[in-house]
């Protein structure tokens, strides 16, 4: 093998679509209404068929499952309700055989109050494991040490009558923060990387990367500027009132980044995905993948969170490549934690059409690009009652933010089966299946030439022989809005994408042509002319 291939052999991400997998919500092949691995594992040719690159799996580690699995009470374990150790074994293996890289979850900033370490750490302030958590004691009135909050609402503080100290924690109380300062803590958390990676999994995202340390001073947190809104948080919730200077983003975190890049390295081939939540989110991203010591890329919620705008967009995508220290970014339009973006962005007339154009300007940014379960569906967000409600993000701001169970409920399979063939027939599914869910099953559009399905299909494996758009550069191309037009590879030899935002049909004039079409989505060319329909996509190049 040359240099050059084993290069790109270590480098798959690098322009790979991966896909995500909630286990919960994929598929259950032991009929208790919850999916799991052998679930995922019986369902990975639906995946491969897509031509994505990899699964991401969100986590299925031991957990009593307050946020579903992301509250860890043992890392080197399968929860059961998604199976065992040997049923991960198999899927990645199954994985492996289909060609598909398997990145898997790694919750490294807080573990679960029922972790065996945090019961340890509560019981007084001289045990073994005493500082392996964020404590602090209270201020002369017994409040809280500052004014941190929890992004689930309240203090990101909780009192321990056993110490007489309160522990932090961004999230749910039953979420304590490690105390990642301490070395001995990152050792452990390493050494459950590696377990993982001794299984053969191809690589890990890191939930919410940027909230590893802490400021040791606690110093309080601003207010935020008046007119600034926080990305990815409700309106109504309080966190989003605070400039989060000193909870999170601290610099010791590059230290904890660049230890984990060590170990990854002694594994060649193996990826890096951060997820960062942060008031300055391309910056973030960037940073934590500036440089070969560093992570292999990271998102933010820009593109999770943004208005449908060809401004909006565009500044996303410019903010991080214009940052300092090369590095390779992720996108996303949707995942576990936010709206569909089909309805985040679309009326329900629009849906069709704008799934359609939402795969193919993703498949045509620069970066590591991830396709939420379901999006090659057309999926929209479902509208779950409050007496179904799991979420206790839901349940807190209800009904002005709903959580996030909307995004969550199965996957609709077979429109004709019971739970939409995720479950068997008298099994309750942990979230409701929709009927209108029902009507986008995959069986219905298996055979449906003009489905979104086999237009994702088709799409995502002719970019896969596209080098440009895995791999080529990036830039803007003026147009009038509502369009938006880049340019991929290193010369203007590479791809034209032009895309209609609006849902009105819009004609746009090509310079310097001739042109050929590559791809297509309600457009078409004639002469020098493109014709877009209402949310309408179009890919050609000059013949060289």
């Amino acid at each position: 093998m040359s240099a050059k291939s084993t290069d790109e052999a270590v480098e798959w991400w690098r322009g790979a679509v991966i896909y995500q997998i909630y286990p919960r919500s994929f598929a259950d092949a032991n009929g208790d209404g919850l999916g799991d691995l052998a679930g995922i594992a019986d369902r990975l040719d639906h995946v491969a068929s897509l031509g994505a690159d990899g699964i991401w799996i969100s986590p299925f580690f031991r957990s009593p499952m307050a946020d579903f699995g992301y509250d860890v009470s043992d890392y080197i374990d399968v929860d059961p309700i998604f199976g065992t150790l040997a049923d991960a074994d198999r899927l990645i293996a199954r994985a492996h055989d289909l060609g598909l890289k398997v990145v898997i979850d790694m919750v490294l900033s807080h573990s679960s109050d029922q972790h065996p370490w945090f019961q340890e750490s509560r019981r007084d302030r001289t045990n073994a494991k005493a500082d392996w958590y964020v404590w602090a004691d209270p201020k002369p009135d017994g409040t809280p040490p500052n004014n941190w909050l929890s992004v689930f609402g309240g203090s990101a503080w909780q009192w321990e009558p056993r110490r007489g100290q309160y522990y932090l924690h961004n999230f749910l109380a039953s979420q304590p923060d490690l105390n990642l300062h301490l070395r001995e803590v990152q050792d452990a958390l390493l050494g459950a990387c590696r377990f993982w990676l001794d299984r053969g999994v191809d690589g890990f995202r890191l939930d919410v990367a940027n909230f590893y340390t802490h400021d040791r001073q606690l110093r309080d947190n601003p207010p935020l500027e008046p007119g600034r809104r926080l990305e990815g948080v409700p309106q109504r919730n309080p966190y989003g009132m605070q400039r989060h200077l000193y909870d999170k983003t601290r610099p010791e975190t590059l230290e904890v980044l660049r230890r984990l890049r060590r170990l990854m390295d002694a594994y060649p081939g193996r990826f890096t995905v951060a997820e960062v939540h942060d008031d300055l989110g391309a910056a973030t991203c960037a940073a934590y993948v500036a440089g070969k010591d560093l992570l292999h890329t990271a998102y933010g919620f820009g593109l999770l969170s943004c208005a449908f705008t060809p401004a909006a967009i565009r500044a996303h995508i410019e903010e991080f490549e214009r940052q300092p220290g090369g590095g390779w970014p992720a996108w996303s339009f949707s995942n576990h934690d936010v709206t569909r973006a089909v309805t985040r962005w679309g009326a329900p007339e629009d849906r069709a059409a704008l799934a359609k154009l939402l795969v193919m300007l993703l498949g045509c940014l620069r970066g590591t690009l991830f396709l939420y379960q379901g999006e090659e569906l057309g999926l929209p967000e479902a509208e779950v009652p409050f007496e179904r409600i799991q979420d206790p993000y839901g349940r807190t701001f209800w009904p002005e933010y709903k959580g996030r169970d909307g995004c969550r409920t199965p996957m609709p399979w077979t429109a004709e089966a019971p739970n939409g063939g995720f479950c068997p027939p008298g099994v309750e599914p942990w979230l409701p299946v929709l009927t209108d869910h029902l009507d986008l099953a995959v069986s219905r559009q298996e055979d449906d030439p003009g489905s979104v399905l086999r237009f994702a299909r088709d799409f995502l494996r002719w970019r896969a022989g596209n080098e440009a758009l895995r791999t080529g550069a990036v830039r803007f191309v003026e147009v009038p809005p509502p369009l938006l037009a880049l340019r991929r590879g290193e010369a203007d030899g590479g791809p034209l994408c032009v895309f209609n935002l609006g849902r009105e049909p819009v004609e746009w004039t090509l310079e310097g042509g001739p042109w050929t079409e590559d791809r297509a989505h309600g457009a078409t060319l004639r002469g020098d002319t493109v014709r877009l329909a209402g949310f309408g996509g179009w890919i050609g190049c000059r013949p060289t």
